[in-house]
């Protein structure tokens, strides 16, 4: 199999492995992926893992990356944070929720870091798409409680000051009902004390 053929066959994925190739070309000759990588025409991002060179990122393309290179996953935390604009740029790398072990991945394109949380507490994402591309992301209020739930340091008022937690878009955006319901589903009553905490510092701050 040629590179060209290989890229009009995989011209809608944004990482492919070599199940994928061997679907198209079942005797693929592993060696190639080498090959290809060492000219620029792919790039490797983890262990089977690959995406094309000439591919256009963005914000929205690193979250589609990242659902796809470790699952079942969603991007979460301080990623999805940024994304709201409830805290500021500048984050290290694509954070995400997973059931899976927590995990962490440096490549060519962005670092992705993973954390495990419990399998049902796998909810409160949204289903977006960025040039066909499906992604799953944290709805805002879901990010905010996959932040606390597993930032049990993040408690007293310095600590949500330091976090520089951006209040009036919380309470802009925030559906506090679905805040409150997403936060009774983690039954933890350490999580809802901190979440009371911050709306009650969010409120005065306004």
């Amino acid at each position: 199999m040629q590179y060209n053929e290989l890229r009009v066959q995989l011209k809608d994925f944004l990482v492919f492995n070599l199940s994928d190739i061997r679907k198209i070309e079942p005797r693929f000759y592993r060696r190639r992926l080498n090959e290809w990588q060492a000219k620029g025409y792919i790039k490797k991002l983890r262990r089977g893992h690959y995406m094309f060179g000439d591919v256009p990122l963005n914000e929205e393309a690193l979250y589609a990356v990242a659902n796809r290179l470790y699952g079942p996953s969603y991007v979460s935390f301080e990623m999805a944070l940024a994304h709201y604009g409830l805290i500021p740029e500048g984050v290290p790398s694509v954070t995400s929720a997973s059931s899976r072990k927590t995990a962490s991945f440096r490549t060519p394109i962005a670092d992705f870091s993973y954390r495990r949380i419990k399998p049902g507490l796998l909810f409160g994402y949204r289903l977006a798409n960025h040039r066909g591309q499906g992604y799953k992301i944290a709805e805002m209020e879901k990010a905010v409680l996959d932040y606390l739930y597993l930032n049990p340091n993040v408690a007293a008022p310095a600590d949500f000051y330091e976090w520089r937690f951006n209040s009036q878009e919380f309470l802009a955006q925030a559906d506090m009902s679905k805040l409150n319901g997403y936060a009774a589903a983690f039954n933890n009553k350490r999580l809802s004390e901190r979440l009371k905490n911050l709306l009650t510092l969010a409120r005065r701050a306004e």
